[in-house]
């Protein structure tokens, strides 16, 4: 196994899992051996706390006639849930296929760690970048990153830079190196309806009281047309449209028609807003899903009882020009119009994260897709993301710059689902990119 490898397995073993406070040691244990690996490579590096975990922050020594880089990333990660559908132990990475098995692999260890060898070899290579770096990486964006605005705010004039470079995101197809220009936003809730004091006898009660399952069957109904639009009011307002060069461009983008798709989710149809492509729904079109639903008696066989609650867990993907705080209203008006009667509704919002959207073609983002052509041998291609990741629009409204998305996972990488994996090629691809990267802004 390579030294690079090495280096990522063991960053893979922590269990730095953000959500769950079980795992608080194991967050802040991850962020240790971050800050001395950062400080093996002889760059000054520092540990923020905040609310909940740390932020870890490293920079080389700067000059001031050269151009200055922000290199972010996150160092938690999903939980493992459910256990039994893993093929290997989730923090026991494993060699397979070509592939690193573990959780985190991808999402975003993997993809991090690749800018840090890269800079790493640079330095060993050179003993000197050619920008001004800055490293930012958190241990909260799977919940959110709550406390990481807070931390741009007070450290604003220690991370001004030039511009911002992510690998958080994905490519569109193996050995097609792909530069996100956008992703989009998210707003989530979730809704407990609740009927009866306390589970009922179904044949002693049932057709006599509302049945909050049954209920809750009806107000998710609600959300969508048959046809797959979002049926609340207003929700498609300040939607803004695909420009025709971008549906010209995504028409020819290779791994991401509608067969594609289907191949990737094994599902036996798409679904969705009339009108547009899988690839335009999913990178510039708005949804509503349901990420969680349930209620009365879960167990094997028959229980017959009619539940006292039920509940359901929503997200809803935005695109520029929407607002989180807008959409949210929207959809709290909707449900409450259309909640039925015989139950009451509490409705508890959860985070959000706006949209963004850049030009691909300004000179960083002509920077980027020359070191994503000679990192891959191959012509990059130009997406929107269907992803969000709420800080990037964070740091343009309060460092004022722009971030490259060079995304390294594929899309059977199964981020955020048993058997998460990373391609060995795309870790290397990733620590050439870093360092393609850094000569091309560099150069402008």
């Amino acid at each position: 196994m390579t030294p690079e490898l090495e280096c990522l397995f063991s960053f893979l073993r922590f269990p730095s899992i953000s959500t769950d406070s079980k795992h608080t040691g194991d967050v802040r244990a991850c962020a240790d051996w971050l800050v001395a690996k950062l400080s093996e490579m002889g760059l000054s590096t520092q540990l923020h706390e905040t609310a909940r975990h740390p932020v870890v922050v490293a920079r080389n020594e700067h000059i001031s006639s050269r151009r200055t880089v922000l290199i972010y990333g996150h160092y938690d990660v999903q939980p493992v849930d459910p256990l039994n559908l893993w093929s290997s132990d989730p923090f026991q990475p494993e060699i397979r296929d070509g592939r690193i098995w573990a959780r985190g692999a991808t999402d975003n260890k993997g993809q991090m760690l690749a800018h840090v060898l890269g800079v790493e070899k640079t330095l060993r290579e050179s003993g000197e970048l050619p920008v001004n770096l800055i490293f930012l990486f958190e241990g909260e964006e799977e919940i959110g990153s709550p406390n990481l605005a807070t931390f741009l705010q007070s450290h604003r004039e220690e991370l001004k830079c030039d511009v911002i470079a992510i690998s958080d995101t994905g490519m569109v197809a193996s050995g097609v190196p792909t530069l996100g220009y956008g992703l989009r936003g998210i707003t989530c809730c979730e809704v407990i309806l609740r009927g009866p004091k306390g589970d009922l006898h179904s044949g002693l009660f049932g057709g006599a009281v509302a049945n909050p399952a049954a209920a809750m069957a009806r107000l998710v109904a609600s959300l969508h047309t048959l046809d797959g639009s979002v049926a609340v009011s207003g929700f498609y307002d300040n939607v803004r449209p695909l420009e025709k060069w971008e549906r010209e461009m995504w028409a020819k983008v290779p791994g991401v028609s509608d067969a594609d798709f289907l191949t990737v989710t094994g599902s036996q149809s798409t679904f969705g807003e009339p009108g547009y492509s899988s690839a335009e729904r999913t990178w510039a079109r708005p949804t509503a899903e349901v990420n969680g639903i349930g209620g009365g008696y879960q167990g094997e066989g028959s229980k017959t009882v009619l539940p006292a609650e039920s509940f359901v867990k929503l997200s809803f993907r935005l695109v520029p020009d929407q607002s989180p705080e807008d959409i949210m209203k929207k959809v709290k008006a909707h449900l409450e119009a259309h909640c039925p009667c015989g139950v009451t509704m509490e409705f508890i919002p959860g985070h959000d994260g706006k949209p963004y959207v850049a030009d691909p073609h300004s000179q960083f983002g002509i920077a980027a897709q020359a070191a994503l052509r000679s990192s891959f041998n191959s012509e990059p291609v130009l997406i929107r993301e269907g992803g969000s990741i709420p800080i990037v629009q964070t740091f343009r409204d309060i460092l004022g710059v722009d971030t490259l998305l060079l995304g390294l996972a594929l899309s059977d990488a199964q981020i955020h689902a048993p058997n998460e994996n990373f391609p060995i090629e795309n870790f290397e691809a990733g620590i050439r990119l870093n360092q393609a990267l850094l000569k091309e802004i560099a150069k402008h």
